[in-house]
């Protein structure tokens, strides 16, 4: 009876462990495309960001431009630190989308790789 019990014991295991397996992997798989979500939605803000910077770049220089043609002086230092942070934070913002770019790849990259192996178990 004992023998018995063991074998069906082993046998439900076995039946069971693919089931398991799949099911793990499946997780693995919701995890990479919810993160692929987030990754678009950081490059998509990033994106927006560096555009708000670029035009607030713009219209610094030509409020430098303007303050130098009028020769004022204090104004012109002003508008050119406010020129230097914006272009600083149009740096930073395209670090950052260059960043979620290659993070958005690799999930990708990582549910490929993930369905190629939910494939060759069936």
């Amino acid at each position: 009876m004992r023998r018995q019990f063991a074998l069906f014991a082993a046998l439900a295991l076995a039946a069971s462990a693919p089931r398991v397996l799949s099911a793990q992997d499946s997780a693995a798989v919701k995890q990479d495309r919810k993160e692929v979500r987030h990754d678009r939605r950081e490059l998509r803000g990033d994106r927006k960001d560096i555009r708000h910077d670029t035009r607030d770049v713009r219209q610094d220089r030509r409020d430098v431009r303007q303050d130098l043609k009028s020769g004022d002086t204090t104004d012109a230092r002003r508008d050119a630190r406010d020129l230097r942070q914006d272009a600083r934070d149009r740096r930073h913002d395209v670090r950052d989308a260059r960043r979620d770019r290659r993070d958005l790849r690799q999930d990708r990259k990582d549910i490929h790789q993930d369905q190629k192996k939910d494939s060759t178990k069936d």
